[in-house]
């Protein structure tokens, strides 16, 4: 048995000491600084998250983000140049499709970088007909659809529908006041080819389903529920609800998303016009990023 030990005892294990002192009346001074800013996160302007590879590589390449593993994850970070403003910015994608692994990829931004705004960016389905491929949507209402009942007579869908905070929505409508609305920009893709496209705002559908039929129970609903729902994705629903429900020192001040149209959510749907969609997403990304510097910090 031991007595009256002062030290540090070992038995085989592993031990890692830092920022720490040992023995009788040991201290350690730590500058008021360091103290307070040991556990916080840098605080950055924007938080992107995406989802596939080529939303994330359009990402990259329009906002000139550079790899920085933190944490051990693959973080991009930058500092861009727009309109006369310096937004600093930092970028994951996200482990898979879906809700859930946008719900992480929300706290790893949160709490790695802690963004002032946090925006999903890449591509989805549209569903009205007026919204042609290539077209981009601008967003800050989402309505997650995969809530339900399953009854003898079908299932019954019951929409869930959050809005970003009014900060978000009155930078966006600002944006919309000088471009336009739909906004109609001018730009040269990925192919190096210069397009011209519209932006258009308006609320979409998120759920878990992949819709590749025009007539689907969930299109219909959505309709039902708004016609004047744009597109639909897979993803948005997740920002939306893990925006909801943070909590802690570290909070996140807003969300928007951003989806460019890579196929019209029908029999017709492909995979041919993902780059193109990806690509003008990451543009109008960049051009809106000026007007969600919302945080002065």
């Amino acid at each position: 048995m031991m007595r009256d030990n002062s030290g540090v005892v070992n038995y085989g294990g592993t031990t890692q000491i830092s920022r720490s002192a040992i023995g009788h009346g040991a201290s350690v001074a730590v500058s008021a600084d360091r103290e307070k800013g040991a556990d916080q996160p840098r605080r950055t302007d924007v938080g992107v998250i995406t989802v596939k590879g080529n939303e994330a590589g359009a990402v990259h390449k329009v906002l000139g983000l550079r790899r920085v593993p933190t944490g051990g994850l693959p973080f991009w970070e930058g500092e861009v140049n727009t309109r006369g403003n310096v937004v600093r910015v930092a970028a994951i994608r996200a482990l898979a499709q879906g809700q859930r692994s946008t719900v992480v990829a929300f706290d790893h931004l949160r709490r790695h970088y802690n963004p002032a705004v946090v925006v999903l960016t890449g591509i989805a389905g549209g569903i009205d007909p007026e919204l042609p491929i290539g077209d981009v949507v601008v967003t800050t209402r989402v309505v997650y659809y995969d809530l339900r009942k399953e009854t003898p007579d079908g299932r019954r869908h019951r929409g869930d529908e959050k809005h970003a905070p009014a900060a978000i929505g009155h930078a966006v409508n600002s944006f919309f006041t000088d471009y336009g609305e739909p906004a109609r920009l001018v730009g040269t893709d990925d192919d190096g080819v210069t397009h011209d496209y519209r932006v258009h705002t308006g609320p979409i559908g998120s759920g878990d389903a992949v819709i590749a039929d025009a007539e689907s129970e969930i299109t219909k609903y959505l309709k039902a529920y708004n016609d004047k729902i744009l597109a639909v994705d897979m993803e948005a629903g997740g920002l939306m609800q893990a925006f909801h429900e943070q909590d802690g020192p570290v909070a996140v001040d807003g969300w928007a998303v951003v989806r460019g149209i890579s196929d019209d959510a029908s029999q017709r749907k492909d995979d041919s016009r993902q780059n193109l969609a990806a690509y003008r997403a990451a543009m109008v990304l960049h051009s809106l990023l000026p007007y969600l510097s919302i945080d002065g910090g």
